[in-house]
């Protein structure tokens, strides 16, 4: 088991990136060009680094991390169901983006939808609808809740998560923090209202975590640079230390 530090948000450097140690930070020259460019780019590295890697955490700064945690799992031959907590579907397409933030569309690209740049170019097998769960997204924008609604996704709630688990698939975890409550979890970029607490969202991960089956857990959304940073860091570990527990036990 290693952590892993991805610090890139959109492609470009992020400063005071709180990460537990020991750890490892994934970061290289990223050449020039739009942000999926250069985000396939990282994010085949970060394949690269965890595809030798029999249980990665990855802490980054962006969702679309996920793709390359994704493509290195397969790699290795792992094919896990994805359970994506968050506050948003980030299941928009070109088509649908009222904002055309790349950020919004990598749950919809690592199902096969949108602009495929990075995960071409991180070299993964675009899942199966029914390989996902996604996890409270409450604040998804129109358009985007018609093409979640019209898919295969399952879709729950933190409370329902215990119950909707098939029972020998290999699961990875992955945690935009967003999906806690503001009131927990400050300094995120788009804070949602009306979400589960951090100790629901806490007791959710515990549970996955004593199933034994969680192969790879990653975690991303705050932002080092707005108030309550270090409050946001400290409840984010507090999502992330289970998985550890259960490694060191």
């Amino acid at each position: 088991m290693s952590i892993w530090s991805v610090p890139y948000f959109m492609g470009d450097p992020m400063t005071g990136f709180a990460v537990p140690k020991p750890n490892t930070v994934v970061g290289l020259a990223l050449p020039d060009g739009n942000p999926q460019e250069r985000m396939a780019v990282l994010y085949r590295e970060l394949a690269d680094r965890v595809v030798d890697d029999e249980f990665p955490v990855v802490y980054a700064g962006d969702c679309v991390a996920a793709i390359g945690v994704l493509a290195g799992l397969q790699r290795r031959g792992v094919a896990p169901l994805l359970i994506w907590l968050d506050a948003h579907g980030d299941f928009n397409t070109w088509e649908t983006t009222p904002s055309g933030f790349v950020g919004g569309m990598p749950l919809a690209m690592l199902t096969g939808r949108g602009e495929q740049t990075i995960v071409e170019g991180a070299g993964l097998r675009p899942l199966s609808d029914e390989q996902v769960i996604l996890v409270d997204a409450r604040a998804l924008d129109p358009g985007e809740d018609e093409a979640v609604a019209a898919s295969g996704v399952m879709v729950e709630s933190v409370d329902q998560l215990a119950h909707s688990l098939p029972p020998d698939a290999p699961l990875y975890v992955h945690i935009d923090v967003d999906v806690v409550r503001p009131e927990d979890l400050p300094a995120v970029n788009y804070p949602a209202p009306n979400g589960p607490t951090l100790r629901d969202v806490r007791a959710a991960m515990i549970h996955l975590a004593t199933t034994e089956r969680v192969v790879a857990v990653s975690v991303s959304g705050w932002n080092p640079e707005l108030p309550g940073a270090e409050v946001a860091a400290e409840a984010t570990y507090k999502l992330v230390a289970p998985f550890l527990a259960e490694l060191s036990g």
